[in-house]
């Protein structure tokens, strides 16, 4: 059978770990040349792509860096050719303990606004010159269910993954005519290593966002690669501007 990214070339922010790892691996073992990059060593994803037969290439990403970004982006064309889909996972998000509003400084604030949303931003505007090249690309944000639900305890997070929201949707809007196709992925709250290691997400926390849902499990991260997948390939050529919830029926659009 047929891979459905087979020649695509994807590039994936923040993939050291977590669900930027999970998402290389489907899109590699979907047939896609992988370029992945973040702060830290990307090393144990890249062996885990080559184990499986993917190619994949890592490198070190800062995406509140323009100079960086620009680089990473050149990259995927220097080294693969392209660039078809880019995944914008890099985010503060599980190290973040929970707080209240008037808890959070601004110097925090600043910071995860300028990771999460300008380095969504910087990572769009390096990439989508690529893709108008070849007329045709697949921009995949990550958001969160929270900026739906409007979650207590995490107002700079909430912030941040709203404007991923709206500015998916002016991107969608602005690229279109290029063959560019812009969605975002909305998780609920997964539990991948970094909140499992988190002492702000108790037993407790865990318990009544898992009693939100519809489907009444923790969300683990391959639960998000179908949508993934989905996105980044061309059973959804006819689909931008959109926000998929993948959190089990906890957010209902």
């Amino acid at each position: 059978m047929s891979k459905l990214l087979a020649g695509r070339v994807a590039a994936v922010t923040g993939a050291a770990q977590g669900l930027g790892a999970a998402f290389a691996l489907a899109l590699a073992e979907q047939g896609a040349n992988v370029l992945v990059g973040d702060v830290t060593s990307t090393e144990t994803t890249c062996a885990s792509v080559r184990a499986r037969g993917g190619e994949v290439h890592g490198m070190t990403l800062d995406v509140t860096s323009s100079e960086s970004v620009k680089e990473f982006a050149r990259e995927a064309v220097d080294r693969f050719g392209r660039l078809d889909i880019l995944v914008n996972n890099a985010a503060i998000s599980g190290g973040i303990q929970l707080t209240t509003l008037v808890g959070v400084s601004s110097e925090e604030w600043d910071r995860v606004m300028a990771v999460n949303v300008r380095g969504t931003f910087e990572c769009i505007k390096a990439g989508a010159p690529l893709m108008k090249a070849n007329g045709y690309g697949k921009i995949i944000n990550l958001t969160s269910g929270t900026a739906i639900k409007g979650s207590p305890g995490l107002p700079h997070y909430v912030a941040s993954k709203g404007a991923i929201i709206s500015l998916t949707r002016a991107a969608a809007r602005e690229l279109g005519a290029d063959g560019i196709r812009v969605n975002a992925l909305a998780p609920g709250l997964t539990m991948s290593e970094a909140m499992k290691n988190n002492p702000s997400w108790s037993d407790t926390v865990i318990a009544n966002n898992i009693a939100s849902r519809a489907l009444k499990r923790e969300a683990k991260p391959d639960d998000l690669l179908g949508a993934l997948i989905f996105l980044a390939s061309a059973a959804s050529d006819f689909v931008t501007g959109q926000t998929l919830s993948v959190d089990g029926g906890s957010v209902m659009n």
